[in-house]
Parts: structure tokens; C-alpha cells; sequence
């Protein structure tokens, strides 16, 4: 984790991110509404727990969440290029860590039988979705741990 300085966005802004958030907040509230009026009394809750746990298993896994957030945000790269912006990571562990990311489905491995061949590594639909779904979470992270402030004028 790097020691930059906050990014300062105007209040507008700051706002408009804030009520995103809030938003997926209230869409949230509504999904457990929506599940838990299927339950006959009280919910499941080692169905719940298992369910999120599911849900987090593959971005909890260290270096995994890094590989996803970069082809999300820097787009389709080659090995050598992913190797590059990921700082540390090692050829051996990047190479299982994106084997496991095309085995769930999140991340596609590109041949192109060229001379040398090429292969490129881009995010799957689900993979882009996913990483949709994620950037709210992220948003809220950023501006609790005051990585994004309002922009003084």
C-alpha cells in the first residue's frame, strides 16, 4: 500500500460519490428483504454465512483482488505487462493466481497463434460485472479511510 496523498475531488463530486454508495446501500437493504421474505421463520444462517463467504473467497485471496482490479481498470494485458504493474509478485505466483482466475470464469486466457504466439489475459463478462459490483465497496473504503476528500477551494 502506497503513502500517496489523498485524492481531492470537488464537493459535487464528493457528493455524487457519497450517494452512489448510499444507493447501493439501500439496493442491499432491498436484495435481504427480497431473500429473507422466502424464509419460513428465522433465516438461514449458515446458508448466509456460506453464501458470503462464496461470494468473497475468490477476492480474498492474496494477489487475486490485484490481477482483477488491474485488467478492470488498465483493460486487457500480456503476462509480462500484468507482471510489471503488479510490484512483487512473482512469475510463478502470478501464473497459478490467473490459472485459478480463468478456472471461476473471471478472467479470459486470449491464444493468438501468431509467431510467437501471444497470449493475453482480459476479463470475462462476469469478471467485468464483478468488478462493477465491487466499485462501490471501493468508493466507500476510499473516502471512510480518507483516500478521497473534498477538494478545498
Amino acid at each position: 500500500m502506497t503513502n500517496k496523498k489523498p485524492m481531492a475531488i470537488s464537493d459535487e463530486d464528493y457528493k455524487k460519490v457519497n450517494e452512489v454508495i448510499e444507493a447501493v446501500m439501500d439496493d442491499g437493504r432491498q436484495i435481504r428483504s427480497i431473500f429473507e421474505s422466502y424464509y419460513d421463520g428465522e433465516p438461514d444462517i449458515e446458508w448466509e454465512v456460506d453464501a458470503a463467504v462464496e461470494s468473497f473467497d475468490i477476492f480474498s485471496s492474496r494477489w487475486t483482488t490485484e490481477i482483477l482490479c488491474c485488467l478492470y481498470v488498465a483493460g486487457a494485458r500480456r503476462f509480462n505487462e500484468l507482471r510489471k504493474l503488479l510490484r512483487g509478485i512473482s512469475s510463478r505466483t502470478l501464473s497459478d493466481k490467473l490459472t485459478k482466475c480463468v478456472e471461476t470464469g473471471l478472467v479470459d486466457r486470449v491464444v493468438e497463434t501468431t509467431s510467437p504466439v501471444k497470449v493475453t489475459y482480459r476479463l470475462t463478462a462476469h469478471g467485468r460485472d464483478a468488478g462493477r459490483l465491487l466499485g462501490p465497496l471501493v468508493a466507500y473504503m476510499k473516502v471512510h479511510r480518507g483516500r478521497v476528500i473534498r477538494h478545498s477551494v
